[in-house]
């Protein structure tokens, strides 16, 4: 990451974080009101092969059962657990404001390859070897470009097994292959292109 870029990251940061701090506020009163605790879920994901760090999000999903496997990507298998509240927040990306904070600690940039779970990082350690030379990302080509088509693969998904098989084998190399074309082409211009697009996606989602 240049330095400009992390520049660019820090200040955009803390101006979002200031303005967003009273809407962030308001959701967490209405989760904690509609879904109890815990309002925020901190999970694992990788910088790096080898690098983890805690990825910050509002919770939009139920805990697993006593016993569950509560790990992998979300599915159709896990529909049950999200809540009309849940579904709005992810749909609008709301659940994303914390993010700002893993961006302030450097742990993500505004615009990357989205941090993928250690499982896949191992699974294909040569691939994210290449997908996470730079830093991961709130949004990125990949997201821009795949995530409702994901959405639709993984939806269809009934048990972690299916959902984990089709993450693998359908969104993972699909994902990768974009983050890859937009490293090879990254710019001030174009990630202020992806951001602006998906603000875009958002505001229609909404």
């Amino acid at each position: 990451m240049t330095p400009g870029k992390r520049l660019f990251d820090l200040v955009l940061a803390a101006v979002l974080a200031a303005l967003l701090a009273p809407l962030l506020l308001i959701l967490v009163i209405v989760l904690l009101v509609r879904e109890g605790r815990p309002v925020f879920y901190v999970a694992e994901r990788m910088a790096a092969p080898g690098r983890p760090f805690g990825l910050v999000k509002l919770r939009t999903m139920r805990p697993a059962p006593e016993g569950a496997a509560a790990t992998g990507v979300t599915g159709g298998d896990k529909s049950d657990r999200m809540s009309g509240l849940h579904r709005a927040l992810r749909r609008t990306r709301m659940d994303e404001i914390p993010q700002l904070w893993n961006v302030l600690r450097g742990e993500m940039s505004f615009v990357g390859p989205r941090p993928p779970l250690r499982v896949y990082v191992e699974a294909f350690p040569e691939l994210y070897a290449e997908v996470l030379k730079g830093r991961p990302g709130i949004t990125g080509l990949a997201s821009l470009v795949f995530h409702a088509h994901e959405e639709r693969i993984l939806a269809a998904c009934r048990t972690p097994e299916e959902t984990d098989a089709a993450y693998r084998r359908r969104c993972v190399p699909r994902k990768a292959r974009l983050d890859l074309i937009h490293a090879r082409h990254a710019s001030v211009c174009a990630d202020l292109a992806i951001m602006a697009r998906t603000l875009g996606a958002v505001l229609r989602r909404r």
